[in-house]
């Protein structure tokens, strides 16, 4: 049994953890709900019992062995370090610590063992990445994978509360034949649009959420020569993330040896039989934490390049269920640290 806190419980990814925690019966002794002071006082139900969410203070913290964070990166750099400092291991899903060489960027499918050498924090992947790695894992184990071109279908929920505030009002608007509003939380209109921006442009082009891929997947695979070239785009869906990926290995893998490592794959789900039209929809793994891949093919030139499609719900698998499975394998440790 663990002391747990879930910082930012009063948001999109927070609400998952929480509800997470419960379905997965993660064995909680005493749990703290923890957010800004403008959600301090809001409450939270948590297996049948009422807790008012509190203020993030240097106090919170004390005797707390497992947090699970959703919280902005400033946010994150300011108090993950309290936390650990106070004894707990914190599960960052922020950016802040990804690429820091000293905290393990963990994919529980691809690289558990790297939970083992925490300092204290360990980084939760971007959305778009997690799903991704636990597709090409399987591939990379078989066949080693050399570059991958991906291009990301995202839904709104990526950028949190506000995000789906912003589709559905537009929604209405346009339904209702009214003005749309002008956008906030995007660069341009999301109804009936798709915007291929995801975070801020960098010098060369690429966007930031681009480059997340790009280094995150090299960290979590262990393999800093696999080539990732990523092109991001948000898109008017509410909730789940569509990938179209294309992967070249180092042999060749045909489409009948890739459905056969993807059917025992742990977290993936194969959705594969284009003749039936049934391949991986958003709307259909929507609430489910698995990764769903299909539309499999073979490129027309290349006899080690595959082709497929990739679904996955990034406030699940892509960013709360990853957490609560990142802390169970703490769980795990604890015989080895005994």
């Amino acid at each position: 049994m663990k002391n747990v806190a879930v910082v930012g419980a009063s948001g999109a990814v927070g609400d998952r953890m929480i509800r997470l925690l419960e379905e997965r019966a993660f064995p909680v002794a005493a749990i703290k709900f923890l957010a800004s002071e403008r959600s301090a006082g809001k409450t939270v139900t948590f297996r049948g019992e009422t807790f008012p969410i509190e203020a993030i203070a240097r106090g919170a913290f004390r005797g707390v062995e497992i947090v699970l964070s959703s919280t902005p990166g400033t946010v994150s750099r300011e108090w993950s370090p309290i936390a650990a400092a106070a004894g707990a291991v914190v599960v960052d899903n922020s950016s802040a610590f990804r690429m820091d060489p000293n905290v393990p960027l963990v994919v529980p499918e691809v690289n558990p063992h790297d939970v083992a050498w925490n300092e204290g924090i360990i980084a939760n992947p971007n959305c778009s990445t997690i799903q991704m790695v636990v597709a090409l894992k399987p591939l990379h184990n078989a066949a080693r994978v050399r570059r991958v071109v991906v291009s990301t279908y995202q839904s709104v929920s990526g950028a949190g509360m506000k995000g789906i505030h912003e589709l559905e009002t537009q929604a209405e608007a346009a339904v209702k034949k009214r003005a749309i509003p002008a956008p906030s939380k995007f660069a341009h209109q999301i109804i009936g649009n798709c915007i291929p921006q995801i975070d801020e442009f960098v010098p060369g082009g690429y966007t930031k959420e681009e480059l997340k891929m790009v280094n995150e997947t090299r960290k979590i695979m262990g393999d800093s020569t696999i080539d990732v070239s990523p092109t991001c785009v948000r898109v008017p869906v509410a909730f789940c993330h569509s990938e179209s990926i294309l992967v070249e290995t180092e042999r060749p893998i045909t489409v009948e040896e890739a459905r056969a490592l993807w059917a025992v794959a742990p977290g993936v789900t194969l959705v594969d039989d284009p003749t039936n039209r049934i391949y991986p929809l958003a709307a259909e793994a929507a609430g489910r934490d698995d990764v769903f891949v299909g539309r499999i093919r073979q490129d027309l030139s290349r006899s080690n390049v595959l082709l497929f499609w990739c679904v996955s719900d990034n406030l699940r698998k892509g960013a709360a269920t990853n957490a609560v499975q990142i802390a169970e394998e703490l769980l795990k440790l604890e015989p080895a640290r005994s």
